[in-house]
């Protein structure tokens, strides 16, 4: 049965061959413009669009594609009666295949002293418009978008003997999804440079960085009391501040010091202003110009004892009467009112691509907890045991901090092994007078051997918990045995790279 593939490229390598292969299985071409010029002038039969339109290409080529005679045949479902019927009741054609390449607007505002106007008409709109569509019905319709899937489709046309199956055709909607994405970012991305320069971010993570911030419900979660613009550096640890909290949202009065994106001080009491204190003790270095938050309303008294250091952000649900008075003294200092808040998914971009994962939500399961060790742990540990588990959570990896009394005595983070992180997270102890004896030790991932273990049991600590999982468990839960300590296997291990 004779099939239909609607091209119009603005890229023509490899095509000529592509066309080719596709008369050769009894494809009809229609195309567009330029694309049918060219392949007129290789000698490859072709359709133009305006003799399916019945209407030219107008506005110097801006409207060629935008017609129901198009987009119908490229949205029909082919197994729906009713688009069937109504195709052929209207002379409409059905396409089976969509083949598009994009203007390049990248690449021409990329240039040198390129003008507005010369970008602005590189701004595909049917082009997109006819990815979406095809993408859209993928179930009838396979969209290429790029040459190196021109031998992809061929291999699977002729392997399927033209019956391309909705899993290839899926995987290619993907693709056509993601591209047009990322070709509207870049769209988006170059007017925002033009109407925005005024209120984009003074620099990046460097002042020889240029950096904007593209907000999406920052707005609904956060609300800048006072202050100056923040910085790039300021929101990554505004996001790692407010991470942090709600995993305390239910908690009673806890306070966190965040410094570069890491815990430096956390802990929990009756009051407010004894948990600042205690998270304050933790480490009285890293506070200075690092970012306060708390999970309750922040009341005088603690606002008072904050008062007393220069911190760069201060984070509440609330503040309380005459607070604002007085934090507002210190014009530098931002005050920011939050809303608890817990995305599900998030992503990251990296060369050549973009990450997407589900976000770290769950701490552990307490049904699931394994206590491996001969010496089990009480029911103050265990709080403890959660209590350390969530702030290692959000520690840089390799991460390994110790607790005790619902206070952090010692973190230590981002070494690139673990036994570092924890001589890091004794020395900081020991630098700030603070008794390990007793505490509880939680790691973000395995021991992978047993020195580490072994160190924080020379340390003081009398239990741990972590995920397990090493080839070298056994090894380890020996050496806790040996030692005298308790340890509780989650099997949730909580890397943060």
């Amino acid at each position: 049965m004779k099939k239909t593939a609607l091209i119009s490229v603005y890229y023509k390598d490899g095509l000529l061959q592509f066309a080719k292969e596709l008369i050769d299985r009894s494809f009809e071409i229609i195309s567009t413009g330029g694309t049918s010029k060219f392949l007129k002038e290789n000698n490859i039969p072709v359709t133009t669009v305006e003799s399916i339109t019945n209407f030219p290409e107008v506005l110097n080529g801006r409207v060629k594609t935008l017609h129901p005679g198009v987009f119908s045949g490229i949205l029909a479902q082919k197994h729906n009666p009713e688009h069937i019927a109504q195709l052929k009741e209207h002379k409409l054609k059905s396409f089976d295949l969509v083949v598009v390449t994009l203007y390049p607007f990248a690449e021409t505002i990329a240039k040198l002293d390129i003008k507005l106007e010369d970008a602005i008409e590189q701004i595909d709109i049917g082009g997109v418009s006819l990815i979406r569509a095809a993408a859209k019905n993928y179930s009838s319709v396979s969209v290429l978008v790029k040459q190196s899937q021109y031998d992809d489709y061929l291999n699977e046309f002729d392997k399927s003997n033209g019956n391309i199956s909705n899993e290839f055709t899926l995987k290619l909607a993907s693709y056509a999804f993601t591209l047009i994405s990322k070709y509207d970012d870049e769209i988006k991305n170059y007017f925002r440079e033009l109407t925005e320069k005024d209120s984009g971010l003074r620099y990046g993570e460097n002042p020889h960085q240029k950096a904007y911030f593209e907000k999406t419900d920052f707005d609904d979660i956060f609300e800048v009391l006072h202050g100056k613009e923040l910085s790039y550096n300021n929101l990554l640890d505004v996001d790692a501040a407010h991470s942090l909290i709600n995993e305390f949202i239910s908690n009673d009065p806890t306070s966190a010091i965040v410094k570069h994106g890491n815990p430096c001080g956390v802990a929990t009491a009756k009051t407010l202003k004894e948990s600042y204190l205690k998270a304050f003790k933790s480490d009285t270095v890293s506070p200075f110009g690092g970012i306060m938050i708390f999970n309750k309303t922040l009341d005088l008294e603690t606002a008072l004892e904050a008062d007393k250091i220069f911190s760069e952000i201060i984070l509440a649900p609330a503040f309380g009467d005459g607070v604002l008075d007085i934090l507002m003294k210190k014009k530098n200092r931002r005050l920011i009112k939050f809303n608890f808040y817990t995305d599900t998914k998030e992503s990251r971009t990296i060369a050549g691509g973009i990450l997407h994962q589900e976000r770290d939500n769950i701490i552990f399961n307490k049904e699931e907890l394994k206590i491996v060790t001969n010496r089990k742990p009480d029911d103050k540990q265990l709080i403890d045991m959660e209590f350390a588990y969530k702030i290692v959570k959000h520690t840089k990896s390799n991460a390994v901090v110790f607790v005790k009394d619902l206070q952090s005595v010692g973190v230590g983070g981002g070494q690139p092994s673990r036994i570092d992180s924890t001589k890091i997270a004794v020395s900081k102890a020991n630098q700030f007078g603070l008794n390990l004896k007793g505490s509880i030790v939680a790691s973000d991932a395995f021991f992978p051997f047993a020195d580490g273990l072994i160190a924080t049991a020379e340390a003081g600590a009398i239990a741990v918990i972590q995920p397990g999982g090493s080839v070298r468990d056994d090894e380890v839960i020996k050496a806790a045995d040996e030692r005298g300590l308790c340890m509780v296997f989650t099997g949730y291990r909580h890397f943060r790279h």
